[in-house]
């Protein structure tokens, strides 16, 4: 077992023995890809059913890929709650990382608590899976002004597609049929770019008054 201090908590699980072999083997799939930054470790800033799934799922692939379901050290965060049930998130991830409990600002959508926490495992990448704070542009940029790969879209993306307005407006313009609103009159222009929003067009689709 591993175990390091935590300003919350402690790291804790099976240390991984990962042959070098292994971590070539995943150095040049991403080359040959025509990707430059492979990804030996995943922190997942989730819980639950997305946290059990997300495992399953990338053991598969590395099975499948290289041989072996270890091929890609995959961390996940506990609360107390978790804890106390023996949640199956924590049993099956490589490693855990004890975090404060209660609501989810405390813990799984507390960006800079997942900023720490990523820098102290060194992982090259991390996983939000959905909720908590898998929609908060804030998370992608944290983690890339540190050198960490957010598995998600871009912030500005997030940005968008957050915003009630603006993500019905970018619907329309890729021909996504949506339910009458204020805005299913406004269009947005071909030359537009769909993630940047003429505010013009924004206030177009908006309500002013009660009438």
């Amino acid at each position: 077992m591993a175990s390091a201090g935590h300003g919350n908590g402690l790291i804790n699980g099976v240390v991984s023995n990962k042959h070098t072999a292994t971590i070539s083997e995943v150095d040049e799939f991403c080359n040959a890809l025509g990707g430059n930054r492979p990804i030996h470790s995943i922190l997942i800033a989730n819980n639950g059913m997305a946290t059990v799934k997300f495992i399953r799922s990338v053991r598969s692939w590395a099975y499948e890929t290289f041989g072996t379901e270890k091929a890609i050290l995959l961390v996940a965060m506990a609360t107390p709650e978790d804890m106390r049930i023996n949640a199956e998130h924590i049993r099956i991830a490589d490693q855990f990382v004890e975090v404060p409990g209660g609501t989810n600002n405390n813990n799984y959508a507390n960006v800079q608590l997942i900023l720490e926490i990523a820098e102290i495992t060194h992982v090259d990448a991390v996983w939000p899976g959905w909720g908590h704070a898998s929609e908060n542009p804030e998370l992608p940029d944290a983690l890339k002004a540190k050198g960490i790969v957010f598995l998600g879209p871009p912030a500005v993306s997030m940005g968008a597609l957050g915003d009630k307005i603006g993500s019905s407006l970018i619907a329309q313009a890729a021909n996504v049929p949506t339910l009458p609103w204020s805005g299913s009159h406004v269009k947005i222009p071909p030359e537009s770019s769909l993630i940047t929003i003429p505010d013009e067009i924004y206030r177009a689709a908006c309500v002013y008054t009660t009438e």
